[in-house]
């Protein structure tokens, strides 16, 4: 393969074995060389200007920016528990019985399962 190609960075004509930054020694690989960190509590990247030292510049964000709340990891998930007397279990979102209307888990979402009292009909076993 001997076509030519441009460095994004430096604007210079390589061969393919040559064509990476690391592998001409590019002067100008920094302009697209460039990370930006990323708070580990907040995951919100944090802007570094040239010359400074990431770690201090994250560091004195969580110390005064951060938007990390704690009580927000301790929200809890399973908040919908089940009405049939003696069941302790909850579920991540509502299962409501069409004829009495009340809040179930999987096990006891049918009418039969939780003794249902909300319709005049009998319901079958089927």
């Amino acid at each position: 393969d001997f076509l030519p190609l441009k460095c994004d960075a430096c604007g210079e004509v390589f061969c393919k074995d040559h064509i990476r930054h690391d592998d001409h020694k590019c002067s100008s690989a920094y302009k697209k060389n460039v990370q930006v960190p990323v708070c580990p509590l907040c995951n919100a990247p944090i802007p570094v200007r040239k010359g400074e030292i990431p770690d201090i510049v994250v560091g004195a964000h969580m110390d005064k920016d951060c938007k990390y709340n704690p009580a927000q990891q301790q929200q809890r998930i399973f908040t919908n528990k089940c009405l049939k007397p003696g069941c302790k279990r909850k579920e991540m979102m509502k299962v409501v019985c069409e004829q009495c209307g009340g809040n179930f888990c999987i096990k006891h979402r049918h009418p039969l399962d939780h003794d249902c009292k909300g319709s005049s009909h009998p319901t079958s076993k089927a």
